[in-house]
């Protein structure tokens, strides 16, 4: 049944009053701060004193962000997108969000371990319904899901081009995002294209390249910071953020912004 314009006008003013009252409210109680979950691996993972100076990204995405979102790291080392949710920590965040957060989701490194049945996930089937299980957990709870794909690996032919790694991965996370109307940031093109453009050599600075240890997938603090500015840009560029959300896109990070706390028993696991 459709109505009057003069019967929506009335309606109107009825809910004047319960607008008001609601928006005191809110004002009276000050609206709830966003959290930006993050679940994902060992690139995006908070790092401890005893693993400096690698640094995953996830560490660097808050210098990018104003005070709200606040960044609830979940990422963990060697975890694939299945591992992730076997051992209930899917289920820590999805007990944690609230309506208007957002779930952001990054797997792929440890789902390619075919070798490896406690992480492994075929990219095309058990892959996409894992991170189905992220997406619809997430908005069950008003929440909002966001997948990212992988960061690519140093690696580079004998011609000097930046080669990707991750197979189908990467396509097949793009797929799902496109079936799923979910926001997808391609971190995996984009990294590519900046290993590409800074090079072998310049590229073993962004890299955790020690004097005993020539590590091409984990981060030093350049390179977090580097990748922590990529998602940024991707999370303006998709609208899942705002203009006023986000800082720096364009300012040198100091490197001493990056610190390793003290391991605990907790951060352990």
């Amino acid at each position: 049944m459709s109505l009057t314009r003069r019967q929506v006008t009335a309606a109107a003013v009825a809910a004047v009053p319960l607008a008001l009252a609601a928006n005191g409210t809110a004002r009276a109680a000050g609206p709830r701060p966003r959290t930006l979950y993050l679940a994902g691996d060992s690139t995006a993972a908070q790092k401890y004193a005893d693993a400096a100076p690698e640094t995953g990204w996830g560490m660097a995405l808050p210098f990018f962000l104003r005070r709200h979102p606040t960044v609830a790291n979940h990422a963990v080392n060697g975890r694939s997108s299945k591992s992730f949710v076997d051992e209930g920590r899917l289920d820590v965040i999805l007990a944690a969000i609230r309506p208007g957060d957002i779930l952001l989701i990054q797997f792929a490194h440890n789902d390619e371990k075919t070798t490896d049945p406690a992480r492994y996930t075929e990219p095309w089937t058990t892959y996409q319904d894992y991170l189905r299980l992220y997406v619809d957990g997430a908005r069950a709870r008003g929440a909002r899901p966001v997948l990212a794909t992988p960061v690519e690996r140093r690696r580079f032919d004998a011609d000097g081009n930046a080669v990707p790694t991750h197979g189908d991965y990467p396509a097949a996370m793009r797929a799902l995002a496109d079936e799923e109307c979910v926001a997808l940031l391609d971190i995996e093109a984009l990294s590519l294209a900046l290993w590409q453009e800074l090079g072998v050599e310049a590229t073993k600075t962004y890299f955790n390249w020690t004097d005993t240890e020539q590590d091409n997938t984990h981060f030093n603090p350049p390179g977090a910071i580097a990748v922590a500015r990529l998602v940024a840009r991707e999370l303006l560029r998709t609208r899942v953020l705002a203009p006023r959300d986000v800082v720096r896109l364009h300012d040198d990070i100091p490197t001493s912004w990056i610190t390793w706390p003290e391991a605990t028993d907790a951060s352990a696991v």
